[in-house]
């Protein structure tokens, strides 16, 4: 058989080449071959089945927006959630890869903090300053933590006799609950925590980054990150101080805490500093332009708005009365923890005649069925969908306490704030949102009609304000990957890498004096006083001799 001529064969190929149907054929083959490629080559970025023990001990209401939808973003994902809750997910159908170790009763930590304080009701704390709010923030850490600790369920969960291998990460929040910061040591697992409060100025020691006191202001001052001289020397104090009472006040109560609960064990189990200097990454409830901008480490990662779905349907009810506000609508909500039925009869009244001598409509989300002499013009209900509400296209102002997740969505859908902020950060979200431009702050307990009803008019009718907020909207919404989807990212980064140990600061291995170079400014300091001390006592020496020279030379 004669072989077949080069040019012949390469004719045949080509006519085999683009057939129809080889050419349908190669193209399927090359796109497998890509997709395996593409597979093996982004093998180390995934992370499939990951086994995660979540602890969200603390019950507070308003934090589980962000507590529910991160756990709900890791079951969607593949990954097997165990979680130690204050309040149950199980509305959410998150299926077999959800289990719930929930605390019950839910602890009412307000009892305990308005006892302390002697008030009535929160409203009350407006004027509280911050060395209050450590001691508050210190009853609240306390008994909610034992609160939890104590569950039998969770007791067995420390007390698990094969703990190594059943989880390859531990979840927290950072909300002042240290002692389960151990479970990390029990089952040998890497942390990633999470604030609801945003930015906290006690992350400057727990991720080992130095937070300038010139510009950032304290979590639970109503400073700004321009200060005065002034604010500057209080924003000084309230951070060393607080530094100081977590060292040696809060940490200590807290290691015995921990020593009670964990001692027992046949594992080293280190101080609660310790353990908190052992973050790999501190998911954080804040995002630019809405927190001042600040040194960061690569550990702190900013995920604000995670909570903020696509907007759904309005329930009728709600869809009609919003529909039908010509003029504009105003939202009011105070938010879980302040609530509006315990307000002052006569503050009451304040907003009750101010929202009836305006033509604009209001929802109201108010805890009991009915007010007393209510204009026409309000709607009450006891739950709101508030994020829903407030993407209305009527709805022209937003009465808040300034919590974190209000002012998210706030900014989100475009909508300018009266704020009137209660206790902790939210004097500091509100200080930072009206000298943004898209708010007005109001002080409660100097509210008045006038006040009120000028405030609202503003916000209404002055453009600047809606402009200003849609401007921050903008900036807010432009980020490289959305709030869960970087959230998740940090969680399985953290858990390929097994601790991500490489983005650890070396600042959390110094002292907290060396931390702040207190001691190199010290021997600064020290050097020159010695020198002055030295060059005054030898001057001395030398002045005497010389004056008694002349008295020697007499008596000669």
């Amino acid at each position: 058989m004669s072989p077949i001529p080069k040019e012949s064969l390469g004719c045949w190929f080509v006519e085999w080449l683009y057939h129809p149907k080889h050419i349908t054929c190669l193209t399927a083959c090359t796109l497998l071959l890509f997709l395996l490629l593409t597979c093996c080559g982004s093998g180390t970025n995934e992370v499939e089945g990951a086994r995660i023990l979540a602890v969200y001990a603390f019950p507070g209401k308003s934090h589980y927006g962000m507590h529910s939808a991160l756990i709900k973003e890791l079951v969607q994902r593949g990954h097997q959630v165990t979680m130690i809750a204050a309040f149950s997910l199980k509305n959410l159908n998150l299926g077999a890869n959800y289990t719930e170790i929930l605390i019950e009763p839910v602890y009412d930590f307000w009892s305990d903090v308005m006892d302390f304080f002697k008030t009535d009701n929160i409203f009350e704390l407006t004027d509280m300053g911050n060395l209050q709010y450590y001691k508050m923030m210190d009853i609240i850490a306390f008994s909610t933590t034992e609160h939890a600790l104590k569950q039998p369920k969770v007791q067995a969960l420390i007390n698990d006799p094969q703990p190594r291998g059943k989880f390859d990460l531990l979840l927290c929040e950072q909300f002042y609950q240290e002692p389960f910061l151990a479970l990390s040591r029990v089952y040998d697992v890497p942390v990633v925590t999470s604030s609801t409060l945003g930015f906290e100025s006690r992350m400057s020691q727990m991720m080992g980054v130095i937070m300038p006191w010139s510009f950032v202001p304290h979590t639970f001052s109503p400073y700004s990150d321009r200060m005065n001289f002034f604010e500057r020397l209080m924003n000084s104090f309230y951070s060393l101080t607080e530094d100081i009472i977590r060292e040696y006040d809060y940490f200590p109560k807290m290691d015995t805490m921990m020593r009670k609960y964990f001692g027992h064990l046949n594992v080293e189990i280190p101080s609660v500093s310790k353990l908190e200097k052992n973050i790999s990454v501190a998911m954080v409830n804040s995002y630019t332009p809405l927190s001042t901008t600040r040194p960061l480490v690569p550990g702190m990662i900013a995920v604000g708005g995670l909570h903020i779905y696509p907007n759904k349907k309005l329930p009728q009810e709600l869809q009609t009365f919003l529909d039908g506000a010509v003029d504009g609508a105003i939202f009011f909500s105070l938010g879980s923890n302040v609530q509006s039925k315990d307000m002052p009869y006569e503050k009451m009244r304040i907003f009750l005649d101010v929202f009836g001598s305006m033509r604009q409509r209001v929802i109201w989300k108010f805890e009991n069925d009915s007010i007393p002499d209510m204009p026409k013009n309000i709607l009450i209900r006891k739950w709101l969908p508030q994020s829903d509400i407030l993407a209305h296209p009527n709805v022209k102002v937003f009465i808040t306490h300034g919590g974190l997740f209000g002012t998210q969505e706030g900014v989100y859908h475009g909508v300018p704030m009266l704020g009137i902020p209660i206790y902790c950060d939210q004097h500091l979200n509100m200080r930072k949102a009206e000298q943004s431009g898209y708010a007005i702050k109001l002080h409660f307990p100097t509210i008045n009609r006038e006040v009120l009803k000028e405030s609202l008019n503003k916000l209404i009718h002055d453009p600047q304000y809606r402009n200003n907020v849609q401007r921050y909207s903008n900036v807010f919404r432009d980020r490289p990957m959305g709030a869960r989807e970087t959230a998740v990212y940090w969680i399985e980064y953290v858990i390929r890498h097994k601790g991500a140990t490489h983005i650890r600061s070396a600042g959390l291995d110094l002292k907290w004096y060396q931390f702040y170079l207190l001691d190199v400014i010290a021997f600064a300091v020290a050097v020159p006083l010695l020198v002055i001390a030295l060059a005054v006592f030898v001057l001395r020496k030398v002045l005497r001799r010389a004056g008694k020279s002349p008295k020697k030379v007499k008596e000669n």
